[in-house]
């Protein structure tokens, strides 16, 4: 079979093992006969653009009837006739070419033989407009800078499998031009969260991957091995604990956007590796916390998607300010109907939560705390759709978290939930160096009982604690999760430009 450069690659069937690997050999026989003659197209290392396929279209007046240089790669090519027309994709967008021997040479129009869809190449030519409206280049000079050996995806509605996308995300840009959007607003997300915190006179840190302890979250971390040390070591799993030292060290206001690293299972909202942003502030609380959350989230939506009204999971969501703020016993009362406020007894408690069918988990201590959570977790969390800052977290699942004055069994934390999804968790941080060392041993006894998700003994940060940490707030936003709701993507994998990908078998 010969592969049919002249039309675009439009097929109703994929193409089979045996006619892929012809096509292959076509394009690189082309490639060999070009460098054989010394037209090398990978020699080429540079070309000089002054403009890209967007902007002339967008500002056409003020580019008709001049000459400009863009590059970029074929995508479809169509003869007809005395012309060809060719449509070249750069990193903005789509230009027609349009294309006459009389213009390019005779050499350049036979050379373009040789050239395939999905070859990198640079165009100079006078911008006009054609007969059917379309903004267009008069290609007068053309020169192969790249040459695709593989075909692109033969249906030219672009590549449909999620999981070839995902493991392919190369090809998944170059054919789904859609895609780069969501990472476009990832990367205005970020920015303008540094810019927001830069304003309040953050200072961006960055602190170790590597830990000889897993702390600042209940999960399981990756393990590895230092050779020189002899040591086992454990990607981090959060970045709280070194930042807390920071505010011990006098460092009033620090974030760190990274890496995180959780050796757990995969779902649409969970991938091994993902990123987040934590913050703490000195002299702070939880509750300014919360408008700092509110404030980063809903500003960056007004300010890259110009609305507070986006659509996420098949709902509407309203982003503007003025969040709601539920304790979690309020929630659990209006969601459930149980009124953990009224109940003292764990005893009590725990049977409350037994009798609609919520179960504690088994290494999990019988107590009110923990009864009322399971509650909130397994009934209540699903029903939040709307922004909603979810207060006062049972001591027993907060054990990095300061007391509310008002009900010991409480502490000053929240988490933000958007539309059943957690996006944001945050603490008036423990500052009792004695209340913690405790918290801690609660953990390493629950992790004795087989809960391997449980916070380890941290010696160092507790000595770091005992020098004094002012009252402090602190927070953790999960910069994926954001992302996919300004996106409205229901999956993480769309929002990471290289998700963790099983291997294929051999």
């Amino acid at each position: 079979m010969s592969e049919q450069n002249h039309a675009p690659q439009v097929e109703e069937q994929p193409i089979t093992e045996a006619e892929l690997s012809e096509l292959l050999q076509i394009r690189r026989d082309r490639l060999q006969k070009m460098k054989d003659e010394g037209r090398n197209p990978f020699e080429i290392t540079t070309f000089d653009r002054n403009s890209s396929a967007t902007e002339v279209v967008e500002k056409f007046e003020e580019y008709e009837g001049k000459q400009v240089s863009v590059a970029g790669r074929i995508m479809s090519w169509r003869n007809m006739g005395k012309a060809t027309f060719m449509d070249l994709h750069d990193h903005t967008g789509k230009i027609q070419l349009y294309i006459k021997i009389d213009a390019i040479g005779e050499a350049t129009y036979e050379a373009l033989g040789e050239w395939d869809i999905g070859d990198i190449i640079g165009v100079t030519g006078e911008v006009f407009r054609t007969r059917r409206g379309e903004v267009s280049i008069k290609a007068e000079q053309m020169t192969l800078l790249s040459k695709s050996l593989r075909p692109l995806p033969s249906k030219w509605h672009g590549l449909k499998d999620t999981d070839l996308r995902f493991r392919q995300r190369y090809v998944d840009l170059i054919v789904n031009p859609e895609v780069k959007r969501n990472f476009v607003i990832r990367s205005k997300f970020i920015k303008f969260m540094r810019n927001y915190l830069d304003n309040m006179n953050y200072i961006e840190v960055e602190t170790p991957v590597l830990n000889t302890i897993a702390g600042g979250a209940s999960a399981r971390p990756f393990i590895t091995h230092h050779n020189t040390l002899d040591l086992d070591m454990y990607m981090r799993i959060a970045t709280e604990l070194p930042l807390k030292r920071l505010i011990v060290g006098g460092m009033d206001r620090v974030y760190e956007i990274g890496r995180i690293f959780r050796n757990e299972g995969m779902d649409p909202k969970h991938n091994p590796e993902f990123t987040s942003v934590e913050l703490y502030q000195a002299y702070a609380d939880f509750h300014d916390m919360m408008d700092i959350a509110e404030g980063i989230i809903s500003g960056a939506a007004k300010e890259i998607l110009g609305t507070y009204e986006v659509e996420w999971m098949g709902e509407k969501i309203d982003l503007t300010p003025g969040w709601r703020r539920l304790s979690m016993v309020d929630a659990v009362k209006e969601y459930v109907g149980i009124d953990f406020g009224a109940i003292s007894d764990d005893a009590e408690a725990v049977a409350a939560a037994e009798a609609i069918g919520v179960e504690l988990a088994e290494a999990a201590e019988k107590t009110w705390g923990n009864a009322l959570y399971a509650c909130f977790d397994q009934r209540v969390e699903e029903k939040l759709i709307q922004p909603t800052f979810i207060t006062m977290y049972p001591v027993e699942v907060s054990p990095l978290t300061k007391r509310s004055p008002k009900d010991a069994r409480l502490t000053e934390r929240f988490e933000l939930f958007i539309c059943h999804s957690e996006l944001a968790n945050a603490y008036s941080e423990l500052n009792d160096p004695i209340d913690q060392r405790e918290r801690f041993m609660k953990q390493v006894e629950q992790r004795e009982r087989g809960d391997d998700e449980t916070e380890m003994l941290d010696e160092d940060f507790l000595n770091a604690l005992e020098y004094g940490m002012p009252p402090t707030g602190g927070m953790g936003i999960g910069v994926d999760r954001t992302v996919m709701l300004l996106t409205g993507n229901d999956s993480i994998r769309e929002v990471i430009l290289f998700p963790t990908m099983k291997p294929l078998a051999e």
